[in-house]
């Protein structure tokens, strides 16, 4: 599936900014980020950054919620075919076995981010909403799966905790490790706990 550009209209200043943060961002890593780096990376005034932002954690922390939205928007919407067949395509995009360079830089980007969390109290603050969004967005199709027969009558949110936590890791490894992470054995196996445990025998 082709991961489209956040970066549609780089003329819109907000844009202009998130994409100079973001390029900044790549090249220098948050410990050298600055706003000055950042202005580098900026098509326009420099004062545009100060005038919307007050430092670097805030701007980053405004790149978090725009690519996070673009992630999001470029994600399988939920349909009216059976709550496993939605599963199944949310995970065949969260769980994909190739990302294009546009998606595997910004994984790259988002797991940065993330771990300055332990340290950081507002984007520990912002991934666990994240978090919490994403899990709930699973627990939600797990319950329709339930309600409507295709499911055992399982928890949803402990099957969504499961499912996220996997998701999550295959993503940091992915990003943080030069070793080739096997997506599609992972998602073979997170099948096979589908299978197993959620999808509902068939009479």
């Amino acid at each position: 599936m082709a991961f489209d550009t956040p970066f549609g209209s780089p003329s819109e200043t907000r844009t202009a900014i998130m994409r100079a943060t973001y390029e900044a961002l790549i090249e220098h890593g948050y410990e050298n980020l600055t706003i000055q780096r950042i202005g580098d990376e900026f098509p326009k005034s420099k004062s545009l950054i100060y005038r919307h932002y007050d430092g670097k954690d805030e701007v980053l922390v405004a790149l978090l919620e725009f690519l996070l939205d673009h992630f999001e928007s470029q994600m399988p919407q939920p349909t009216t075919e059976n709550a496993d067949d939605c599963l199944r395509n949310v995970l065949d995009f969260v769980l994909a076995s190739d990302l294009d360079a546009e998606r595997a830089e910004l994984t790259k980007v988002m797991v940065e981010l993330r771990g300055q969390s332990p340290h950081n109290r507002v984007f520990r603050e912002y991934f666990s909403d994240n978090d919490r969004t994403f899990r709930r967005g699973f627990a939600e199709i797990v319950e329709r799966g339930v309600e409507e027969g295709v499911y055992r009558p399982v928890d949803p949110e402990v099957v969504a905790e499961f499912v996220l936590t996997v998701v999550s890791g295959s993503t940091v490894r992915r990003a943080t490790t030069d070793d080739t992470v096997d997506v599609i054995a992972v998602r073979r196996e997170l099948d096979a706990y589908l299978d197993a445990r959620v999808l509902r025998e068939q009479e």
